[in-house]
């Protein structure tokens, strides 16, 4: 606030004053930007966002200068390297998001993704795979947000479910929100999936200020029904407790019930060099209890890749940190101790990754 009020862009009330318990009207952010833009500022999403107000101001945003942020692309890359119980996995995955938009209410997005294998368990280098593996209109209908084509469906912590559906979306209110899914996974990820729909409701607030919500899902391919319940609580500062527990019924047999339990300290930023964070999570997951969680690309694919494959699941343990090396580029190292619920499997797996956000 000092810096911005030295530059002039920021002049705080009449008493010269920053009160920064007060919310900002948009008239007052408007002002601010108009400021930010006459020092040579680059405000060119604030300035499409704040159009209306500035226009107010007399600061004029041409159409045609609007129009130049009509579609934008951003992307990563990943470099990772895992050791898995002796086997060692190392590969570079690029990913490019394309946004364009649509009118003031709808936007289309678009990721292309490419994953190149340096070494397989025969130390073999592979091609690289290039597919479109996000493609989707979003946009408002009457009071309803709704997402639709193919798209990433990972709710709360993404412990049950995280991959790509052709699917419809739609959320509902903001203190209570309420999410209703419906549609096919976009690949082979799970046996029939690609004929079979899955039906998934969420309905996310906060109960004393704690983040709480409770997950359904339905999938026609495994005859799975799954619920799923968490909350993050705030334990000293920067420092989360997250815990959740899940109830699955399928064709699969074996146990019921699940949970995770994870803290976790701060975490890296990317746009902020220095930053940093810690966390550790246990794991006792019945196959009964997740679709394909977010970790299984990291310590294998659950619960079918351990040297004695279960139907039974995985229990265990990961620990993890990352850091940001430099603005956009952050580092993190993960080990995980997983074992089958059942039998004598066992997997420990060191993986470490370098991410370049531009």
């Amino acid at each position: 606030v000092a810096k911005l009020a030295a530059a002039g862009v920021v002049d705080g009330y009449a008493d010269g004053a920053f009160d920064g318990d007060k919310l900002m009207t948009r008239y007052e952010m408007a002002q601010i930007v108009a400021k930010a833009m006459a020092k040579g500022a680059d405000c060119d999403k604030l300035a499409a966002e704040f159009a209306d107000e500035l226009d107010t101001l007399g600061v004029r945003v041409a159409k045609l200068e609007k129009g130049a942020d009509a579609v934008k692309i951003t992307g990563n890359i990943r470099a990772s390297y895992r050791d898995m119980t002796g086997n060692e996995y190392s590969k570079l995955r690029t990913r490019l998001f394309v946004k364009g938009q649509i009118n003031d209410d709808w936007s289309y997005t678009a990721r292309l993704q490419n994953e190149q294998d340096f070494m397989d368990n025969d130390g073999e280098d592979k091609e690289g795979d290039l597919k479109l593996n996000w493609a989707f209109v979003e946009g408002k209908i009457g009071g309803l947000k709704a997402t639709l084509g193919r798209q990433n469906i990972a709710l709360n912590s993404k412990v049950v479910l995280d991959t790509e559906f052709d699917a419809a979306k739609l959320v509902y209110g903001k203190d209570v929100k309420v999410t209703a899914i419906v549609g096919q996974a976009a690949g082979n990820d799970f046996t029939g999936a690609a004929d079979d729909n899955a039906y998934i409701v969420d309905v996310a607030t906060k109960v004393a200020g704690v983040p709480v919500y409770a997950t359904y899902y339905k999938a026609d391919f495994e005859d799975d029904e799954i619920w799923n319940v968490g909350m993050t609580l705030p334990v000293a500062k920067k420092t989360v407790l997250k815990a959740e527990w899940m109830n699955g019924d399928s064709m699969e047999e074996g146990d019921d019930n699940g949970y995770v339990v994870s803290l976790a300290y701060a975490g890296a930023k990317a746009a902020t060099p220095g930053s940093w964070g810690m966390w550790a999570t246990y794991y006792d997951q019945p196959a009964n209890c997740y679709v394909k969680q977010t970790s299984n690309t990291q310590m294998g694919e659950l619960p079918y890749s351990w040297d004695n494959p279960t139907d039974d699941g995985y229990e265990g343990f990961e620990v993890g940190a990352n850091y940001a090396l430099a603005k956009n580029i952050v580092a993190a190292v993960r080990y995980f101790d997983i074992e089958s619920r059942e039998g004598t499997a066992d997997n420990e797996v060191l993986w470490s990754e370098v991410v370049f956000t531009f």
